[in-house]
């Protein structure tokens, strides 16, 4: 057995990335803070092409590919967008166009929400991911590879 694991189906992998829309811009980076990102092979957080692209890597390896919008983040929903009284906002807080607030779901967790717009009482909130309806270039940098649970006691 070597020590250079490949990442395979339910493999857990740790990796550098550097997320880029199709004019060069940045939009994420997991080395601004230097904290690589841990994801699980499998677990269904990954689209099926996004997974396939990382497939074969190593550890050492360094790949870039291109994903369209349903291969990272998807299309807009339109039934992600909502329209809500402004009286449901903190009288102290100060709704403009292009903030990005944090709204509690019933369980508890909270989701990102978009402002779009604010006209007299009514305010649209985009719920949609950012990047949804955008390709975008993934820079990657493989730091390990794991083996997944199902793996686990295979020699």
């Amino acid at each position: 057995m070597t020590d250079t694991m490949i990442i395979g189906a339910d493999s857990e992998v740790i990796l550098h990335f550097d997320l880029k829309l199709e004019d060069g811009s940045a939009a994420d980076s997991t080395r601004v803070n230097n904290k690589p990102a841990k994801m699980v092979m499998g677990d269904g957080s990954l689209t099926a092409n996004f997974e396939a692209c990382l497939l074969g890597l190593k550890k050492g390896d360094k790949k870039a590919f291109t994903l369209n919008a349903n291969d990272a983040f998807g299309e807009p929903n339109p039934n992600n967008v909502h329209y809500m009284e402004k009286s449901r906002f903190g009288s102290d807080l100060k709704i403009e166009e292009g903030m990005i607030l944090a709204f509690s779901q019933p369980d508890g967790s909270e989701i990102p929400g978009i402002i779009r717009s604010v006209a007299g009482d009514s305010v649209t909130v985009d719920f949609n991911h950012p990047l949804a309806g955008q390709t975008v270039i993934f820079d990657v940098e493989i730091i390990d590879v794991n083996l997944g649970n199902s793996q686990q006691g295979e020699k």
